[in-house]
Parts: C-alpha cells; structure tokens; sequence
C-alpha cells in the first residue's frame, strides 16, 4: 500500500469536537472530580491503594515519600511526580483534611503557606482511619480495571467504609464544572446515615437535625444557616465564614484582638501581611502592633489597639477588608456512576448507601463461598476419616497419585478437591483429637454459611450490618465539631449602659467622624473667629454637622442613592481636636461613595415618610417603615439616574411643604402632597427646573412663621421670613432668593431656621462658629446679605448646620480636658 492510501482524509471541525470531548470526558471522569462512593479522585484511591500494596500500614514503620510516588507512577498513575506528591501531602495535613488519610512524618506544610520538604526528605504511611476507606478490599467486594498498561489491576472505587466524600470534602475544576465540596464531621455524618437507613423516605430538614452543616479542620465559625440550608437542598450555596478571636485586656490597659482559629484554606501569614498593608495604608486606623505568636499549642495572632478605639469596630472591619471572614461556596458535584451530578445532602448519604449495601452483599457472598468450599473439603476430610481403613487402603494400593485420586472419587464419591484434600491430608490429622477438631469446624461452618445465606436473602440484615459497622467507625474515629454555627454574630451592646444625652457628630468631607457632647461649643457673637471644632489635614474640611440623642438611629444616605444605619453611640466619642474615625470603618460604605446626608430616627412608624432630593431637582417620598431592616453592606433608598446624585434626606408626615435652592441662588417651595408616595426602587419625580449648569444644593421642610436662612461661600448669610417665597407648582423654575457675586460667593446652605436654634458654620480648615439665630439680621428675599463668618484668601464656608440651644451655650470650653487632646 502506498502512502497516499494509508492517508485517511477527515472533517477537522468534526476531529476537533471528537476529540475535545475524549479530552473532557477523561479530565471529568479520570482526574477532577471524585466518585460519590468513597470521596476520591483517581490520583488519591491511586496513592492509598499503593500504599496499602506496598504495607504501609499504621502499625508499620513510615516509608520514604519518593517511594510512594514512584511506585504509584509505575504501576497506576503516568503523570508528574509533583502532582502525586502534592495531592499526598495534602491528605497529610491537618489543616486542609478534616480527617487526614495519610499519616505524614517530616515537613508536610504549615497554615502559613509553606510547602511540604522535598519527597525525599519527608516519609508517610497511611492513617489509622484510612484503613477503614481499604477495609474487605481483599474480599471482592469493589470491581477492578486495568492501569495504564494493562499489567496490572487497579480498584475503580475503595469500599469506604464511612462517607469520606462528605466527611473530608474535595475540590477540583474538570472541564466546563467544577466541584467544590466542604468537609464535615464524622459523628453527624454518620447519624445522618443512620437516618437514611432507619428511613429512606427522611426529609433534607430532617437530616439537618443531626448533620449541623460543614466542619472545617481550621475551626471558626458558620454564619448563620441560610447557606447551608441551601446547600443541603440543592448541593449548592455559599457559606460565610469567620475567624475565632477574643478580647483580651493587656497590662497597659490597651485592648488586644486574639485570632485562634482561622477560615478554612486562609494563609495566615498573607492574613497578617494584608492587616499591616491596611495599617500603613490608613485605611483601618486604630492598631498599634501586629505579632503572630502562634506556636506548637496552637494559633495566636495578636491585633493591639489604642485606647480610644472601639474594639468592635475594628473587629468588623478586619472581617470587612481582610480573609478574617471568607465564603466558601459549595457546589457538591460528583461522579454518579460515571456521570458528573450535582447531589443534595440526601443524594449524597443515599449513593453511599447503596455502595454499602453491595460491599457487604459481596462481601457475604465471597465469605459464603470460601465456608462452602471449605465444608466441602471437611465433608470429604469426614468421609475419610469415617472409612479410613479403606481409604489408606486405595490409596496403597495405587501406583500413582492420579490412580489414587481417582479410586477415591471412584470408590466413595467424592469430588477431585475433595479427593485431592484426602491426598494431601497429615497421618496427625488421624488422631482422636483432630477428628473432633475437623467435626467442630463442620459444625461452624454449617452454622456461618446459615447465617450468610440469611443475610443475603434478607435486605434488613445487611442494613443492619451497615449501621453496625458505621457506628462502629463513628466510636472510634468520631469527635466533637470543631466549627461552631452561630446565627447572628452582630455586636450586642446593653444600651441601659449607653449614657442617654445630646450629641454632636460631626463628619468631614474625606469620611471622618466624631461624636462630641453638644456642649462643647459656646455661643458666641456674629463676626467671631470662633473655636476649633474638628482637627482635619490640609486637603480636607468638615462636611456634615447636626445634632442627635445618643441613642437614636443614624441613616446615611450616600451621593449613590443608598442608606446605612446605626446607633448614634457607636460612633466613637473624640475630643474637639482629634480628626476623627474613617466612617468606612463603622459602615460598609464603598471607596468611592460619598455620605451626602445623615438623619436621626428615634424609630420606624408607618406614618413618617422620607424626602428625598437629587442635585437634578428630582424628588421623591418614601414611607419610613421601609428602611426598618437595612442590611450591614446598606440598600439602595433611591433609584438615580446617570449621572445624578442625592444631596439630601428629610423626616416628614406627609403634610409639609418643601423648599428646595440652588447655587444660583434659585428656590423653589410646594407641597409635600404634589409628590406621590413611591417604593424604595422608584426613581422619583420632577421637582424643580434648573438653569444650565445649576444644581440643587439643599433641600428643607417649611415650618409657618420660620424663617429661611441663606449663606454663601464667603461668609454672607442673611434671614428672610419664609413668607416671602410663595408656594408653587411641583417642578417649576422657582424665584430669585439671593443675587450671586464673586464677593459673596455662591449659595452654600439654604435652611428653614427657628429663633430658639443656633446656627452652626464650618470653614473647609475646620474652623466652627456658633451663632444665635436671632442675631442675624432679618432682611428681604432681595437683600444681599451680611458677613456671618470672616474667611480669608481662597478659605470658603464648607458647610452650615443647625442646632438646638442648650442651657450650657455660655460654658467656655476651650481649656476643658486639654491633656487629653493633646494626646489625641
């Protein structure tokens, strides 16, 4: 045959399919993804198979780790020693198997990330558990299939003797899947059998009873059970995880965070790297020292706080920014006779099960077989020895041994094992005490081939074997959880230990805030300096200023449109010079986001109603009951278009009139009730037409007989009966309230003011002045205003806040406690 007419011409499009699917199909099935029946991949039944072969058991001496692998890549697995040798130290180690299936001697690894020493260095041999993963293997009980080669056999599954899919867990990515199964313990795995025996029809519920989700070998703690309900249900879902830590009072008074028990697959020492880089890079402030102190009695990592910081604070935030929390998402896909499937709880246990129940029927059947064989050899050994004159007889009488065997099958029946037995038999065996020997063993024998032949005519026997046995495995090797679940693990405060009284919070423009008794600003007169309110850095300024009772609801809304809340007293109490704490480490606000408003809520009642307003003149109202239950990483308030982004956030019932300026000096009031109410997600509507290039700057609620308080960016501010700005239509273009000059600066703040309240200025360096309402001068909506503040250069107004006069306002504070804001 020539060589053109050994080419064969093929569809390469055709070839390429062919052939990728060969390709997939063997990486799913004979690398990546690990048989429902004994949990393991081909690489690892590979490895403890050649081990077991080789007679590394428990109870022998360890072995050289390069042996195992060249063995294992000589006989049953053609690939990387590197792979082998990986996939080893792994079921070596204490921190990735929850039950380790090889007992390694030597370095295996650490939690720190450090790779096991080379295999020459190391030695192994299996684990005591594992054993019971190989155990009956001699008995037929699991089907074999030739290696690589064809010159030898290798297992296709190992009869496992406990549900080690569920109890240790795997991960791997075939081709288009991948699974990722987390471990459990043992105790419940194997009560969850129990109940699949007891009761095939049990419900995923009900085994959730006894099986309480996973158990990491690392410890730390489940939040909550939502995920591992769903976990359970569908075989797939995600499940928080946290790290175990403590307070602890150090000598110096300072509080220490003490981390014991990691994630699962968290490398403690990128842990510890990322808390210093979080540090350096200011984004979590508050801790003075990072050591590890771990040791051979466990895990210590010691966080060491300032005095003034909230422990908890810092706390979550670590969960927040570093693996101190993780989530481990379970996708328990397996191979189900050959098939990859995805398997609930039920499924899983019910698979294993079924295994169960064909080891021990082949593992009766093999037992039967060798007691019948063996009674028929006693039934022939019996027949000799009853007629053994005769038997000797023959058997002298016989030229060859063939000749003998035959007369004796001839001469009394029996069949060629039984003759050749008889043949083979000692002249000791003749004796009076071996007869009965040979006639109790008989007698045995009959009794054990009953009992086997009942058990498998009776498929409750060998459930019943199957429990035994499994509970035989859970008192040996069972244990408590290691992993604890807890279903909320929120800060638990005794507020009837939060002093009740009237705050200030103040927040800057880069996100950092405070919180001060109100107090702690006099009252002074208008044109003053005034004090120090806030230390900040050059490039920031003071944003926001109001006033609340300490335990009232704080809602921030974000220029993003979403809502965050907490308790006013969680936001750490500072000195008026301290620059205060990052509000990104008190709320889980993004890098970009911005807080453009705060509000108070004493709580959430049906009959109050969030306003909303964009800096596009959008507006929209909300029932309040809405924000009730806000999630720790916030919600969305408001839906926005592009673009856009909310400027403020009221407290209405409903009825109020709403008054609404910009920075041209524009303004606009109507009522409350033109703007119907709407859902969290709504958008909102139109409330007021702005020229090119204005925006909406503030947005208020108008009491009758107040008055509107307007200040600019250069100090001037002036007090105009609200009478004088008429009520209009929704979404009109509004009236002139102030004309803009480059002396006076555009509108900054345009406020609905009361006489009984003082009026709050901050500069952008951070400087506050305190002013009574009632000083500055009441002038009409044509006026220009007066000097409420003295900036200089290119300082400007940065906010204007309100507050409510106390009867402290004339107490100087500007000497109080200075020691302690020196330190700060």
């Amino acid at each position: 045959m020539s060589a053109s007419e050994r080419v064969q011409e093929i569809n390469i499009s055709q070839e390429m399919k062919t052939s990728f699917l060969d390709y997939a199909m063997s990486v799913i099935v004979s690398r990546a993804l690990p048989d429902v029946r004994d949990g393991l991949k081909p690489v690892h039944r590979r490895i403890l198979y050649a081990m077991y072969e080789n007679g590394m058991t428990p109870d022998k001496p360890y072995k050289k780790s390069a042996h195992v692998v060249g063995n294992v890549i000589a006989k049953y697995h053609p690939h990387g020693d590197s792979a082998i040798y990986d996939a080893m130290v792994r079921m070596a180690q204490n921190f990735s198997y929850r039950y380790m299936l090889v007992d390694g001697h030597g370095n295996f690894g650490s939690v720190d990330g450090d790779a096991a020493a080379a295999m020459r260095y190391t030695e192994a041999r299996l684990a005591p558990i594992t054993l019971e993963l190989l155990r009956d293997i001699q008995k037929d009980v699991i089907d074999y299939g030739p290696n690589y080669d064809g010159q030898y056999e290798e297992p296709l599954v190992l009869p496992a003797r406990f549900p080690n899919l569920l109890v240790n867990g795997a991960a791997g990515i075939a081709v288009g899947m991948a699974t990722n199964i987390p471990p459990h313990n043992l105790t419940e795995v194997i009560n969850g059998l129990l109940m699949v025996i007891d009761n095939p029809e049990v419900e995923i519920d009900e085994l959730m009873t006894v099986v309480k989700g996973p158990d990491f070998p690392t410890g730390g703690i489940i939040l909550g059970y939502e995920g591992i309900r769903k976990a359970f249900r569908t075989g797939r879902g995600s499940v928080q995880i946290r790290a175990k830590t403590r307070m602890e009072e150090a000598n110096n008074g300072k509080t220490r965070i003490i981390v014991e028990e990691l994630p699962y697959q968290v490398n403690k020492a990128k842990l510890v790297e990322k808390i210093a880089e979080l540090v350096r890079d200011k984004r979590i402030e508050g801790i003075t020292d990072l050591r590890d102190e771990s040791d051979r009695n466990g895990m210590r990592v010691v966080i060491e706080l300032r005095r003034d910081v909230n422990p908890m604070i810092i706390l979550n935030n670590l969960y927040k920014h570093t693996t101190l929390q993780t989530s481990f998402g379970v996708n328990t896909l397996a191979l189900v006779k050959g098939q990859p499937q995805v398997l609930n709880l039920k499924q899983m246990l019910s698979h294993y099960l079924e295994h169960q129940i064909e080891v021990i029927t082949r593992r009766t059947q093999f037992d039967l077989n060798k007691a019948e064989d063996r009674a028929h050899i006693l039934e022939g050994l019996r027949i000799a020895l009853d007629q053994i004159d005769e038997v000797i007889a023959l058997i002298r009488g016989s030229q060859t041994t063939a000749e003998a065997r035959e007369g004796l099958m001839e001469s009394f029946g029996l069949s060629e094992k039984q003759a050749n037995a008889i043949l083979d038999m000692r002249l000791q065996r003749l004796t009076g005490l071996e007869r009965d020997k040979i006639e109790g063993e008989y007698q045995d024998l009959i009794k054990l081939i009953a009992e086997l032949r009942g058990i498998l005519a009776d498929p409750a026997k060998i459930l019943a074997i199957v429990r035994e046995e499994a509970v035989e495995v859970q008192k040996q090797f069972g244990d408590e959880r290691r992993t604890r679940i807890k279903m909320d693990e929120g800060v638990i405060i005794d507020e009837d230990l939060i002093p009740q009284e009237e705050v200030s919070i103040m927040m800057t423009h880069r996100g950092y805030i405070k919180r001060m008794p109100l107090n702690s600003y006099r009252a002074q007169k208008r044109g003053g300096r005034g004090v120090t309110g806030m230390g900040t850095k050059d490039d920031d300024f003071v944003h926001h200023l109001f006033a609340t009772h300490s335990h009232n609801h704080l809602l921030f809304f974000s220029n993003k449109g979403k809502v965050y809340r907490m308790k006013a007293y969680e936001v750490p109490e500072l000195g008026r010079a301290a620059r205060g704490t990052p509000i990104i480490n008190l709320i889980q606000i993004d890098q970009d986001e911005r807080i453009q408003a705060i509000i108070t809520v004493k709580e959430f009642v049906e009959d109050k109603y969030l306003f909303f307003a964009t800096q596009q003149g959008v507006v929209k109202k909300t029932s309040l009951s809405e924000f009730e239950n806000i999630r720790k990483n916030g919600l969305f308030a408001i839906n926005l278009r592009e673009g856009d982004e909310l400027i403020g956030v009221h407290l209405t019932d409903g009825q109020q009139e709403i008054l609404m300026g910009t920075k041209q000096g524009m303004s606009i009031r109507f009522p409350e009730m033109d703007v119907r109410m709407m859902g969290r997600s709504a958008t909102g509507v139109k409330g007021i037409t702005l020229a090119e290039a204005d925006k909406v700057i503030d947005m208020d609620v108008v009491t009758p007989d107040l008055d509107v308080l307007i200040v600019t960016k250069k100090g001037f501010g002036k007090r105009t009966p609200i009478d004088e700005y008429r009520i209009q239509s929704r979404g009109g273009k509004g009236i002139k309230t102030m004309g803009i000059t480059a002396r006076k600066g555009e509108v900054i703040s345009h406020k609905v003011v009361s006489p009984v309240e003082d009026l709050m200025i901050v500069t952008q360096s951070g400087i506050v002045i305190r002013l009574n309402i009632n000083e500055i001068s009441s002038m009409g909506r044509y006026a220009q205003g007066v000097k409420l503040i003295r900036v200089d250069g290119e300082e400007e107004v940065a906010t204007v806040a309100r507050v409510q006069r106390t009867d402290d306002d004339e107490l100087e504070l500007t000497q109080e406690n200075s020691s302690e804001e020196a330190t700060e």
